[in-house]
């Protein structure tokens, strides 16, 4: 976990592994945020055409036009996803799933930590 401050290494070390958690991913989730409300299809089309409008050459609009997923397209993905994510009997692990304890509470105050 702190591997960036061992004394072994000669050159200078980011102390997270993790680049594009700031640069890519919070502003998609911030894009999402700010459209809430969208159908689950709206979404994926919305992640698309922002990560397509930040690309470094961007195509011609006729030509996005043919490039980009249509909702059958992104319908049928989904789709497939959910029944590979069923054939496979996914179980949810540590910080996979909700736990229920975490969100409801007897008292008004958390007595879960030590």
């Amino acid at each position: 976990m702190f591997t960036y401050l061992d004394p072994q290494w000669d050159e200078l070390m980011p102390a997270t592994t993790n680049k594009i958690e700031g640069g890519t991913n919070a502003p998609l989730r911030q894009m999402l945020r700010d459209h809430r409300g969208m159908s689950l299809s709206r979404r994926i089309k919305a992640i698309f055409w922002w990560c397509y409008t930040h690309t470094q050459f961007p195509l011609p609009p006729a030509e996005i036009l043919k490039v980009m997923p249509r909702d059958k397209d992104i319908e049928n993905a989904y789709w497939k996803a959910t029944v590979d994510n069923e054939l496979n009997a996914v179980i949810p692990q540590w910080g996979d799933a909700i736990a229920w304890h975490e969100l409801h509470h007897t008292q008004p105050y958390r007595q879960d930590w030590d």
